[in-house]
């Protein structure tokens, strides 16, 4: 008799642990499953730390976590699914170099993750760029770099103080630790321009709440506020982007600024991949039972973004999407796929509030771990330990590169390695954006075209 087979779509924070779980549970077990994981890259991407690879605390390859060398009893197949049909119990995909395939299932667990959200805001498909995946982040750093050399050598005022602001829409989570790590950045590469002591760089944060992290305990949200604001950088609450050019962004204040740097970190929406099954949703979200089974369909589960998932600590309510939740849904997700295989019992997903950290650069952060209000150094600690014990692997390089960021100067240098137009806000996420080998990207050292008719704003990021 062939091997059952469970096929996971997304190795994002459910999808990894669905597949370390499912893989742990079934160790030496009689007639052993053939667990297939389906993703784009062949790396788990630890998001949280992706704002310290942009503003060059961490190199890139610290903040991924490779597929074959930690999960040695699932087998990858690169692709980005394309379609799933229910009834023929199969999964379709393209592969990196345009290949396609398809997938046969016994149990099927989705775990598609999020791509940006984009508003119907004028000019900012075309004039911002996202912040959700490895080559976002990359771009990021290599732009913010560019600007401020391009400025130092500016001799217009004006201009050089466009290049050196930078404006970051969305005060949540991501947003907050972009503007806190960049600010750090900027000032850094700045003091290295001694010739050009008049260069002050600018960053302004953007959000129509009324405080940073709306979603967090207030508390959290005047920590990282008074934080921001000691640095520098300028919080405008209560306020939206009503237009995006070339030049600059409108805000619905009637305020201008002047800036090539836009960055978009509005939040999250589910990825659509779900959206064509005809299947319950809510929001965008698969609607799932408390032991992840989508109703209906007891062979597939949904944890992470991609499932609307009841919170059982709230009836009536479901989950929030954070990693929190999607890490710990993927375990339990795994735990029910393989008690419907006859391996233990189903249990639904149950979780506790364990708090929030949110690092703000330097010694700097905030947190409340067990409802325990932080601050200042010892909230730095508690939140570089807890990544630490969260990433699955590379931890003591992750270690190293923070000491040595602590005693040696950061090295602002462009490496070019990601264009512009291969980060596309109404595409980019950690799973879609392009990356050398993937069709319609060209191999390093060729050269790069032409302006589209609607151009992005130069090494916007």
């Amino acid at each position: 008799m062939s091997r059952p087979r469970v096929v996971i779509v997304g190795a994002g924070f459910a999808g990894y642990r669905a597949a370390r779980t499912l893989s742990v549970l079934t160790r030496g077990k009689a007639g052993p499953l053939d667990i297939v994981l389906l993703n784009p890259t062949d790396y788990f991407l630890y998001l949280p730390l992706l704002p310290q690879v942009a503003a060059g605390v961490l190199e890139p390859r610290r903040v991924t976590v490779s597929l074959t060398g930690t999960l040695p009893r699932v087998r990858l197949v690169l692709g980005e699914a394309d379609g799933i049909d229910l009834d023929a119990r199969t999964v379709r995909y393209t592969g990196p170099e345009g290949d396609t395939g398809t997938l046969s299932y016994d149990r099927l667990v989705i775990a598609a993750g999020s791509v940006n959200k984009l508003l119907p805001i004028p000019g900012v498909a075309e004039h911002a760029h996202g912040f959700r995946g490895l080559p976002e982040a990359l771009y990021l750093r290599d732009h913010v770099t560019r600007q401020v050399e391009l400025a130092s050598a500016d001799d217009d005022p004006a201009t050089a103080a466009a290049r050196c602001t930078f404006v970051v829409v969305g005060a949540g989570y991501t947003g907050t630790e972009v503007a806190a790590h960049g600010q750090l950045f900027t000032d850094a590469l700045t003091r290295g321009q001694r010739h050009r002591p008049d260069l002050w760089p600018r960053w302004t944060l953007v959000d129509i709440a009324p405080r940073v992290l709306p979603e967090m305990d207030e508390r959290l949200s005047r920590t990282a506020d008074r934080v921001l604001r000691q640095r520098g950088v300028e919080i405008r609450t209560g306020t939206s982007v009503k237009e995006a050019t070339r030049d600059g962004v409108l805000l619905s204040d009637g305020d201008f600024l002047r800036t090539r740097t836009l960055v978009w970190c509005v939040g999250v929406r589910p990825d659509p991949l779900a959206e064509g099954l005809g299947l319950a949703m809510e929001q965008g979200r698969l609607l799932v039972e408390p032991t992840l089974q989508v109703p209906g369909r007891p062979e597939v589960f949904a944890c992470g973004d991609a499932a609307a998932v009841p919170d059982l600590e709230k009836p009536g309510q479901y989950t929030p999407m954070t990693a929190q939740h999607a890490w710990r849904q993927g375990k339990a997700a795994g735990r029910n796929v393989a008690a419907s295989l006859g391996i233990g019992d189903p249990r639904p997903y149950r979780h506790r509030d364990l708090g929030f950290v949110v690092d703000l650069g330097g010694v700097k952060a905030a947190a409340n771990p067990l409802g325990v209000p932080l601050s200042g150094p010892a909230a730095g600690a508690v939140t570089r330990g807890y990544h630490l014990a969260a990433m699955p692997a590379n931890r003591v390089r992750v270690a190293a590169d923070w000491l040595l960021d602590a005693v040696l100067p950061r090295q602002g240098v462009q490496l070019g390695l990601v264009r512009s137009w291969s980060v596309p806000l109404d595409t980019a996420s950690p799973e879609t954006a392009r990356v050398p080998g993937r069709p319609g990207t060209p191999e390093p050292g060729t050269p790069e075209p032409g302006p589209p008719a609607q151009p992005p704003v130069e090494g916007t990021p």
